[in-house]
Formats: C-alpha cells, structure tokens, sequence
C-alpha cells in the first residue's frame, strides 16, 4: 500500500516558522532587543489567536457548546485564521471524527495511539483524510453559518492579512516592522501552534482519568496553564458539549472565563453544563472501578467489592434524590414563591439530603482507602 503524499505547503511552513523562531527570534534578541510593546503585543496577539481556536473552532463551533452573536463569531473566525490551523470548517470536521473515532488508528484523524509525534504534528504532514473533505457531512450546521462559509472561502487572504498584515501595522506604529514580524508573527504563530498540538498530543498521554479510561484522555492542570484551559481532557472527552473543561472554579480555564464574560454582557448565550449528577456518578464509577483492580488479588476481595457496590448503590440513590430535590427548588424560587410552605419544607429537605449524600460520600472515601 502507497504511503500518503507529503504535504509540501505544511511540511515547509512547519520548517521554516520553527526555524526562524529557534534561530532568528534569538538572534533578533541578542542584537536588537524586543522593547515592552513587542512583548506586550506579542503575549496578547498568543492568547487572542490561541483562545480564538479554544473559544471559537473548538467549543463554538466543533461542540456547540454555547451560542454568540455575528460580530464575537467574526471576531473569532479572523483569529482563528490568525492561528493558521485551516478553517473552522475543515478544522470542526476533523475533530468531529476525533471524538467519535477516539484512539481509532485509520479513523482518528490524530490518534494517540499512532504515537505522540503522529498525533502532535506528523497527522499534518501527510493526506491521510483527502477522502473525507469531499462534502464536510459531520458539519452541515456550521455550512449554514455564513461567518464560517465566508472565512472557509476566503481562508488563504485572511491568514496573510492577519499574520502578516496586523505585525506590520503594529511594528509600523512602532517604529520596529521587522522585530513585530519576528516576535507577534512569526514567534507568536509558532507557540500557538504547538501549545495546540499539545492538546492531541500530550493531553493525551500525560495525567490522570478520574472520569472514564475508555479512551486515552487525561487532565492535567498543568498543561491546561499552556493550552488556555483545555488541559481537562478527560473531563472533556466524556463531557464534550459543555462549555468549560475546568468545571472547579479554582481550575485554570480563561476559555471557560471568556465564555462566562461574554454572557455576563450578554454577547453569549445557552451555555451548556453537563448535570453536576452526572459529572459525580462518572467519578465514583472510576473510583469503584480502580478499587476493584487495586484489590483484585485478595483473598476477601468478593466480600469488600459487595460491600463497596452496596455503599456506592446508597450514594447513587442519595444522589438521585439531592438533585431531583434541588432541581424543585431552583423552579421554586426562580417562580418567586420563596415565602411559601411547600418551599420551606423543600429548602429544609434540600439541606438534609445535601448533608446526606456528603457523609455518604465520605464514608464511600473511607472505603476506597482502606480497600
């Protein structure tokens, strides 16, 4: 079987960007210096780029996990083209297939399981999907967006506008066109590249699985501080449509916080959350689940499991109940009937089942740690 063809346009764009950033961006240091407003300029257009792809192509568009009127989506498409990673169409396509087709080798477009340097970069250098781009079907919603039609058309002007053209104008007012290319163009298009890549790659190999180990997906709070947020992969990989990946609000996501901001101005809208329910049930089944391997090997290991899966039953069922009962609360006081019996008697059984389901939880802890 022939090996796909190489990718010239990629494989050179590659080389020569991560060239020039390697050697000219220190060179251009050593001699001429970067002043603040190059740096300034550079570190804004990285995450401006960067979250456009993270805000924009990834949780926009590929999830649908919220929705943004026709002047933020502009926004994002031009920055997203800025990242020079295809267009939202072709982009969305591919990582509709990803998800489906998780660790899939000949179906996952960047499968972990190929490796780590097929899935951060060597998926691009060869035309290993040709067959699929023939229609887009996995996107036919996004080929209703007249913003992503028109930047998939125009695609090829916009990135030489955007990495070419905002570098010059701001070394223009500057004074320094050269040192803007290399540091807000050039430099900045290689970082952005690679923190990305580190998603497919990297976060797919390094960190935990408290979620599902059914694909290869990891969280890693430190990645997610190089990837603007989107190192909670495995949360992501079994939660896909909601709109944030750190679900804690002590876990670094500013693609979480834009989308947050965005709605708090009302430029966002229909932000979708997976059920706090859900999210818990997918982690203790993970913890019952490495239990059950951790203590495999002992003798009374029947004996334990039973024990475990009759606590975890009763939190399950605790669960169910804390949910549904503060689900009635929360349309209870949404319809403003906060002074009435009903509501008194469900606000004093919220508290109760919440106090419940806690202990039970930490007595299902104990449990974990003694087996």
């Amino acid at each position: 079987m022939n090996k796909p063809r190489l990718l010239l346009t990629n494989i050179l764009v590659f080389l020569i960007t991560g060239v020039i950033a390697v050697v000219g961006v220190p060179l251009e240091a050593y001699f001429n210096g970067f002043d603040a407003f190059e740096v300034t300029a550079c570190i804004f257009l990285i995450y401006f780029s960067g979250m456009s792809i993270t805000a924009g192509y990834h949780r926009l568009w590929s999830h649908k996990a919220y929705e943004t009127n026709s002047v933020v989506r502009f926004i994002l498409a031009v920055g997203g083209a800025m990242a020079l990673q295809n267009s939202i169409l072709h982009w969305s396509s591919d990582h509709r297939v990803h998800h489906k087709f998780v660790d899939q080798n000949g179906k996952d477009p960047y499968s972990a399981k190929r490796g780590f340097l097929f899935s951060h970069i060597g998926w691009m250098l060869r035309d290993y999907e040709s067959h699929r781009y023939d229609d887009y079907k996995n996107c036919r919603d996004l080929q209703k967006d007249a913003i992503v039609m028109w930047q998939h058309k125009y695609y090829i002007p916009i990135v030489l506008a955007t990495n070419f053209g905002i570098p010059m104008a701001l070394g223009f007012l500057n004074g320094d066109v050269l040192g803007m290319l290399l540091l807000a163009g050039v430099f900045r298009l290689v970082v952005v590249h690679h923190v990305t890549f580190f998603i497919n790659s990297l976060a797919h190999i390094w960190g935990k699985q408290p979620y599902t180990d059914k694909n290869t997906a990891r969280d890693n709070g430190i990645l997610a501080f190089f990837t603007f947020g989107e190192g909670y992969h495995n949360y992501h990989h079994i939660f896909e449509y909601d709109y944030r990946n750190g679900i804690h609000w002590w876990q670094f996501d500013p693609t979480k916080w834009l989308i947050r901001g965005l709605s708090a101005l009302k430029l966002a809208r229909n932000l979708r959350r997976c059920p706090e329910e859900r999210i818990e049930k997918a982690r203790f089944e993970m913890m019952m689940k490495r239990t059950q391997k951790k203590i495999s090997h002992l003798p009374d290991a029947e004996e334990i499991m039973v024990k475990l899966q009759h606590e975890y039953d009763v939190l399950v069922a605790k669960m169910s109940d804390y949910y549904a009962t503060k689900k009635k609360l929360l349309e209870f006081n949404q319809a403003r009937i906060k002074k009435s019996y009903d509501n008194f008697e469900l606000a004093n059984k919220y508290q109760e089942l919440k106090l419940s389901m806690v202990q039970q939880k930490q007595k299902l802890y104990e449990l974990y740690q003694m087996a």
